[in-house]
């Protein structure tokens, strides 16, 4: 039910309703607090989330929290350990968001272990939403981060001298022509998706709602390249009267839709967090159907009850829950 059917209900079912809302508030009441991640690598990130919403801590403090711990972890898609660009170099990008609308994001930062910790300090300290590339560098620099390695992990430089072997590739001018080629794959040989963005979700026990993301973006793109991660209403939006969204998948197919904006909206005219990310991701497939094919988006949502749902273009997809109810990895659901 949306909210203009909800006010155009008449005086005679006040009763009814005010007895439903009762018994939803009271089952919100026991699912707080919640953080909800993308991804499996989300169990591990969703419970160092939790150590801060199990002492009542904020949700703002919680998705920060779950953030750092994958960023020191190694792997393919966040942090320094992750991927890098066809140049052989690691970037990341990493946006925060509070209940407030307060929000701060980085893109492109080099060597800087703990992006999304920038991103809070640009939110925080400054009147701007997104810092990029050197000068965000400079930024985290200035308020006391570390200038690490730019050395590849081992994974890192297996992967990567791998793909240059196979793709015969050299950098060359004007890359950015197509057929100066070749570009980041959409998946990887063994059919697993490029990208595997972490983005998560929590409400605290003030039913105050805050999102974070962080990753290293597709592996072996162009340099410079920005996906949907560290954009305000693509890779995460939160409007703390309705709900909260993340993404992960191909950013550009995201940005294209202001993905996670729109899941909110859906939400907003009373659509339940599954549905609404079903709409957002019928929104890119109807583009172009046969393209859809070859890329995957998936949406994770939640709203202000507490409730969560996902939705993704293609089947693999999953999403990480914890609260004092559960503690599980979900499949979500899928359109083609």
């Amino acid at each position: 039910m949306n909210r203009r059917k909800f006010l155009n209900l008449s005086a005679l079912t006040a009763p009814l309703l005010l007895s439903k809302n009762a018994i939803a508030h009271s089952a919100q009441q026991k699912n707080k607090p919640i953080v909800i991640s993308t991804w499996d690598s989300g169990m591990p990130v969703n419970a160092a989330a939790w150590k801060i919403l199990e002492k009542n801590g904020s949700a703002l403090d919680a998705v920060e929290a779950g953030a750092i711990h994958i960023e020191n972890d190694i792997n393919c898609c966040v942090g320094l350990g992750g991927y890098p660009d066809r140049d052989g170099i690691v970037t990341l990008d990493a946006c925060i968001m509070d209940h407030n609308a307060n929000c701060g994001a980085v893109a492109g930062i080099e060597r800087i272990k703990h992006p999304i910790s920038v991103a809070r300090k640009v939110m925080e300290k400054t009147p701007h939403v997104i810092l990029i590339g050197d000068g965000a560098q400079q930024f985290a620099l200035e308020n006391g981060f570390t200038l690490e390695s730019a050395a590849l992990s081992t994974d890192a430089t297996n992967a990567y001298a791998e793909w240059i072997k196979k793709n015969e590739y050299k950098p060359v001018s004007n890359i950015e022509r197509k057929q100066n080629g070749p570009f980041a794959p959409n998946f990887f040989e063994d059919g697993t998706p490029n990208h595997d963005t972490m983005g998560l979700i929590a409400m605290d026990i003030k039913n105050n709602l805050s999102g974070a993301v962080t990753t290293s973006g597709m592996a072996y793109k162009v340099h410079g390249r920005v996906g949907d991660s560290p954009i305000i209403g693509a890779g995460l939006f939160v409007d703390n009267e309705f709900g909260a969204a993340t993404s992960s998948g191909t950013g550009e197919e995201v940005i294209r839709i202001c993905g996670t904006h729109l899941v909110v909206e859906f939400m907003r005219q009373g659509y339940s967090p599954e549905l609404a990310c079903k709409k957002a991701v019928e929104r890119i497939v109807k583009r172009d159907r046969e393209k859809a094919k070859t890329f995957q988006v998936g949406f994770l949502a939640m709203n202000k009850k507490g409730q969560f749902g996902a939705y993704a273009i293609q089947k693999g997809f999953v999403f990480s829950v914890k609260s004092t109810n559960e503690n599980k990895i979900y499949d979500s659901k899928f359109l083609i």
